[in-house]
């Protein structure tokens, strides 16, 4: 099982337990969810497989009579779960497939030292923003969107820079150091042409200033350079899948130099990548695919290490970002992060940072390794495998910049359900149907809160696209609209839901590792052809609105998949859209291309109904959309 020190006990923020929702609304909604997506045949096995299951006295009352107790003991009953489930015992590598990233705005760099003097003021700020952290002085966050105002759970900040996730051979273990905040000891790995370097950042109690940072970078980067000392790109290992890297850990391991190595990269604050030039016009599909995963082993795809929850990018062409692995906190706190950091950095140094040093400071150290012909071996091997995700990734993005969030809201309608509806009628435009889909909703109201799914293929949904679709059914422009009012109601609705505790996944899942930890044979509901499906998400989006120029981007969860991603701005919206190239059921292109004409559909929609409002024709169609409550 993952392995998390956190102190937990205190709740010093006072939150509520996630919910465990009723059975039966649960399972109700389950068959909701899916109906529409399966044939009639399929459906009418699985209701009858849900009804078995929730029938009084059945395994199902068995199964969530447990989990109401496991609530009773525990601050939060899924977070285990959940974390296991979602990211630790996933064997795939983390680039491209796991860890999102956050591409911050294109830097223009004169020379080296400029770039370095970025990355020495990067890494000053994260030196602070780790001090609020540790002060508990980051400001209480509280919602926004639907039920604003309520208070959020901050407990995700203190994993940002304290995090390691271990590869194993089944599931990975997640750590979480709780040292004392004013170590002593505290250090930054800068990685630089594949070579690991330990930068102290706090020496005699006290932090390094930007100056003192600048002139260690400046040290690195002439190491870096010396040929006769260069070790092999052992960064290449942790972008592997999880059991291969594993295996070659152990490998690793056996030799003392490696242990140290390890050891040292496991209790570092973050990792900042000194990364070449990448060699491509910057554009912003080239800056995120050299985020997501460096360009591959000739490029930058060495000069990572991807188990560091933290890992901060500044390329000498300008391309800057940073990626997490994603098992410690979701997006919205890595945007947070990011936000904080961009600002700090393009702010005024004081004039004690400008002043020249005067310490004595202790040398950056080279990570020492031992590489034998087994080694060797592994690393060739997870440099081809590192190639073949490269070569297969097709990422696109995308700005639409015909309208964004105002105009949405001035047709009194939620922003993110209505790209949520748009993500789906661009699905249907390149498939002619609708597959299971998954939005992250966030569950900070609750006590270590994380996230649980918001279902947006709606039976709403798919009713609107298909008569946005569909030319041999005559709907009026009012019967669309009210369609489209239908499908962003449901979306709505399921989203504060989800956000409530009251979604189906989180809980599908912890009945289903209830029956295994009660060593009962898999129940049947979870055998059902119709639940695996349910369960492979062929969409895979999020929200991740930001107030700078920057956007968050992340790979497919499955080979047939889409990631889409959007930055809903005033009046623009930022589109992410990610998929493999392996696959002939999907091109990021196309599917840009369907989402670029239906958000304009859309549009004309809005404007056809509000013009026949206002011509006096048709009120019905103009009827403001009534809040949910």
């Amino acid at each position: 099982m993952p392995l998390l020190e956190r102190d937990t006990a205190s709740n010093p923020e006072g939150l509520p337990k996630v919910p465990v929702p009723p059975l039966k609304q649960t399972l109700d909604t389950y068959l909701k969810c899916v109906q529409h997506l399966v044939k009639p045949e399929e459906f009418d096995k699985t209701k009858a497989v849900v009804e078995k299951f929730g029938a009084t006295g059945g395994v199902g009352e068995v199964l969530q009579k447990k989990l109401l107790e496991r609530r009773d003991k525990m601050d939060n009953w899924v977070y285990e779960y959940w974390l296991e489930d979602m990211y630790l015992s996933n064997r795939l590598a983390l680039p491209v497939n796991s860890s999102p990233v956050m591409v911050f705005p294109k830097q223009t760099f004169k020379d080296q030292k400029d770039a370095l003097r970025y990355a020495s003021r990067l890494i000053e700020g994260v030196l602070e923003y780790k001090a609020l952290i540790d002060a508990r002085a980051l400001p209480v966050e509280f919602a926004r969107g639907q039920l604003a105002g309520t208070r959020l759970c901050m407990e995700q900040y203190s994993r940002l820079f304290t995090s390691y996730r271990y590869p194993g051979l089944k599931t990975d273990t997640l750590k979480v150091q709780m040292k004392a905040a004013s170590s002593t000891s505290e250090h930054v790995i800068v990685a630089c042409k594949n070579q690991f370097f330990v930068l102290d950042v706090v020496t005699s109690s006290k932090p390094l200033s930007e100056t003192e940072i600048l002139s260690q970078l400046e040290k690195i980067t002439s190491m870096a350079g010396n040929e006769e000392e260069k070790s092999p790109p052992f960064g290449i290992l942790t972008s592997d899948g999880r059991s291969e890297w594993a295996e070659a850990r152990d490998t690793l391991t056996k030799e003392k130099d490696n242990r140290e190595s390890l050891g040292l990269i496991e209790g570092c604050l973050c990792v900042l990548c000194l990364d070449e030039a990448g060699g491509t016009k910057p554009s912003d599909t080239n800056r995120a695919l050299l985020m997501l995963h460096g360009g591959g082993q000739e490029k930058n795809g060495a000069n990572r290490w991807y188990d560091k929850s933290m890992q901060f990018v500044v390329g000498m062409d300008g391309v800057c970002g940073v990626l997490c692995d994603h098992s410690p906190f979701e997006g919205v706190v890595l945007g947070q992060c990011s936000e904080y950091l961009t600002k700090y950095i393009a702010g005024t140094p004081s004039e004690a940072v400008k002043q020249a040093s005067a310490r004595k400071l202790p040398a950056p150290r080279r990570l020492l390794w031992k590489c034998t012909a087994r080694i060797q071996g592994l690393l060739a091997a997870s440099g081809e495998r590192l190639q073949r995700l490269v070569n297969n990734l097709d990422m696109d993005v995308f700005k639409f910049k015909d309208y964004g969030k105002e105009f949405i809201k001035k047709q009194k309608m939620s922003p993110d359900a209505f790209i949520q509806v748009a993500l789906q009628l661009a699905f249907f435009k390149c498939n002619g149907r609708l597959v299971s889909t998954y939005e992250s909703a966030s569950m900070r109201r609750f006590r270590n809160g994380r996230v649980d799914n918001i279902r947006s293929a709606t039976a709403e949904a798919l009713a609107f696209v298909k008569s946005m679709t569909d030319e041999r059914t005559a709907n009026t422009d009012i019967e669309k609209m009210k369609k489209l009012r239908d499908a962003i109601h449901a979306q709505t609705n399921y989203t504060i839901a989800a956000i409530t505790g009251m979604a189906i996944d989180n809980h599908l899942l912890g009945l289903l590792k209830t029956s295994k930890e009660l060593n009962m044979e898999r129940p049947e509901i979870f055998c059902d052809e119709t639940y695996l499906a349910s369960n492979q998400f062929i969409l895979s989006t999020s929200q991740m609105s930001t107030t700078l120029e920057m956007f968050c981007c992340y790979g497919p969860v499955v080979p047939n998949g889409y990631g889409a991603c959007y930055n809903p701005q005033p009046d623009h919206i930022v589109f992410c859209v990610s998929s493999f190239w392996e696959s002939t059921q999907t091109s990021s292109a196309v599917f840009v291309k369907a989402l670029n004409e239906g958000l304009l559909e859309i549009r004309d929609l809005c404007g056809a109904v509000t013009k026949v409002a206002q011509e006096g024709g048709g009120q019905e169609g103009s009827r403001p959309h009534r809040s949910v409550t």
